[in-house]
C-alpha cells in the first residue's frame, strides 16, 4: 500500500509531497518495522508517477518479495537545478567544471535537505507510523547516492544501513573524499555502493575517468567501514532501466538479516 502527503520543508518554504510503501502486514499492527528513505520519490514506486515514465518498480518488488519494512519517498524538486542543489551538500568543485565543461554554480543545500529529513521528516514518519526508530536507513541513485553518503558522514548513528546507486559523487568529488575520510563510519552496518562500466554510453574516455572517481571513493570507504559492498556491473548505463534491475539486489543486501 501507498500513502501519499505534504509536509513543508522550513529551510525551502514549501511542501514536498512524502509516498510512503507500507507492507501488506503493516494492517496487523503486531510490531514495528525497519524504514529506508529514498530520494527521487517521483521514480521509486511505480511508472505511472516516474517523471521519465521508468520508475524502480518498487512497489511491485516489495508485494511479490514479502520484504517487510517502510519505505518513505522524498519528492524530488523538478524546477530548473533544484534537485543538484538539494542534493550537492557544496557548491559543485573543479572536477565538476572538468566534466562538465563548465564551472557550475549549483548545488549547496544538502545539509539543508538532510536538516529536513533527520529533523522534520523522520519525526513525522516515526508519529505517524510503526516504526523502529532505531533502524533507519538512506538510499539514492546518482546525486541521491551522493546525498545518502554525505547523510552516513553528518549522521551514521542514524543511518545506519546506507546505498548508493551510481552515484554522482563527481560533482563534489573533493569535499566527499575529504568528509569521508575525518568521519566516524564505525557504527555503518551496511553500505551498498555499485556502478556501471558504460555509465555514459560509448565514451570510453568518461566512463573510465567516472569509474576512477567513483573507486577513489570505494577505496576510502574501505578503509573505513568493514561492511561495504561495492558492485561492478559490466554494461550498466545511467538510465532507470538498469537502475530497475539493481535495486533488488541492494535490498537483499541490506535486509538480508530480516
Amino acid at each position: 500500500m501507498i500513502e501519499n502527503f505534504p509536509l513543508f520543508m522550513s529551510s525551502f518554504n514549501q511542501e514536498r509531497t512524502i509516498r510512503v510503501y507500507l507492507p501488506e502486514s503493516y494492517s496487523n499492527q503486531t510490531k514495528d518495522y525497519p524504514v529506508l528513505y529514498m530520494q527521487d520519490g517521483q521514480n521509486v514506486f511505480e511508472d505511472d508517477h516516474a517523471i521519465k515514465g521508468v520508475s524502480l518498480g518498487l512497489k511491485d518488488y516489495l508485494n511479490r518479495s514479502g520484504l517487510e519494512i517502510i519505505v518513505v519517498a522524498i519528492d524530488l524538486n523538478p524546477e530548473g537545478e533544484e534537485r543538484v542543489n538539494e542534493y550537492c551538500p557544496w557548491v559543485n568543485g573543479k572536477i565538476s567544471e572538468e566534466i562538465l565543461g563548465f564551472a557550475s554554480p549549483t548545488g549547496g543545500r544538502g545539509e539543508e535537505y538532510l536538516n529536513f529529513i533527520v529533523t522534520e521528516l523522520k519525526p513525522t514518519i516515526d508519529k505517524k507510523y510503526w516504526t523502529r526508530k532505531d533502524h533507519t536507513s538512506i538510499a539514492g541513485i546518482s546525486l541521491g547516492g551522493l546525498i545518502s553518503t554525505y547523510a552516513a558522514c553528518r549522521y551514521p548513528k542514524i543511518f545506519k544501513r546506507v546505498a548508493a546507486i551510481s552515484p554522482g559523487y563527481y560533482r563534489n568529488q573533493e569535499e566527499i573524499e575529504n568528509l569521508l575520510k575525518i568521519s566516524d563510519l564505525t557504527s555503518i552496518e551496511k553500505f551498498y555502493l555499485d556502478f556501471g562500466t558504460t555509465e555514459v554510453g560509448a565514451d570510453e574516455k568518461m566512463n573510465k575517468f567516472l569509474l576512477n572517481l567513483t573507486n577513489r571513493v570505494v577505496d576510502i570507504l574501505h578503509t573505513k567501514t568493514p561492511n561495504l559492498h561495492f558492485e561492478l556491473i559490466e554494461k550498466a548505463e545511467h538510465a532507470y532501466p538498469f537502475f530497475q534491475k539493481r535495486v533488488t539486489g541492494m535490498l537483499s543486501y541490506l535486509y538480508s538479516d530480516l
